[in-house]
């Protein structure tokens, strides 16, 4: 990569200011040794949500909270996120930074639970956006979900599907890699979605359902 558009990635990166709320759920994440959506990912997350008017929102993978208060803030006033975490602990830093952030707490539902346990109880075309950022193993499967969860004209968005460069790496990649290699194909083979590929963060993937 070019000098220029290393500068012009980090400038895009950055270009939408962090918050205290944000900072704060920033810190707790490093803290607890998760990685959290960079700044350019949680600006592009929030204006997904406001270009689908998204009231209703599945989070796979709540973290400490950094990726929910982006998408609180594109969704609609009386919108509802929905995040599903395998750690009530991290949940719990989420919950501080909604408030923080100044979101009431009925705008967010947490569910404690693995992914693939919890997202089968959750409504059929009930969803407006369903953002993964799971267990990248499982992220095929939850193509499947979200295409359940979703509504028509709803958006599915993968989280790291770059895996820092490895997804394109020709050399013997672990299976992690080959399984987000699975999910685009998959995405961009399938008659039921209208992809796209964005350059942001480590990769963001993005389709909407027909």
């Amino acid at each position: 990569m070019t000098g220029n558009r290393q500068t012009s990635w980090a400038f895009a990166d950055a270009y939408v200011a962090e918050d205290d709320a944000l900072r704060w759920a920033r810190d707790r994440a490093r803290e607890a040794g998760l990685r959290s959506v960079t700044p350019g990912t949680g600006s592009a997350l929030g204006l997904l949500a406001a270009a689908v008017d998204a009231k209703a929102v599945a989070e796979i993978g709540t973290g400490c909270g950094v990726s929910g208060i982006h998408l609180l803030q594109g969704m609609r006033p009386d919108g509802v996120l929905t995040t599903v975490d395998p750690e009530p602990e991290h949940q719990q830093f989420a919950r501080q930074a909604f408030r923080a952030a100044g979101f009431a707490s009925n705008r967010a539902r947490f569910i404690p639970g693995r992914a693939l346990d919890v997202l089968p109880r959750l409504a059929d075309a009930g969803y407006d956006l369903v953002f993964c950022d799971g267990d990248r193993l499982e992220y095929p499967d939850y193509l499947a979900e979200s295409l359940r969860l979703l509504r028509p004209g709803g958006l599915v968005v993968f989280e790291g599907v770059f895996a820092a460069g490895r997804t394109v790496d020709s050399g013997p990649q672990p299976t992690e890699v080959l399984r987000l290699r699975e999910l685009l194909r998959a995405v961009r083979e399938s008659q039921e979605l209208v992809p796209s590929l964005l350059p942001a963060g480590d990769g963001l993937l993005c389709a909407v359902k027909r």
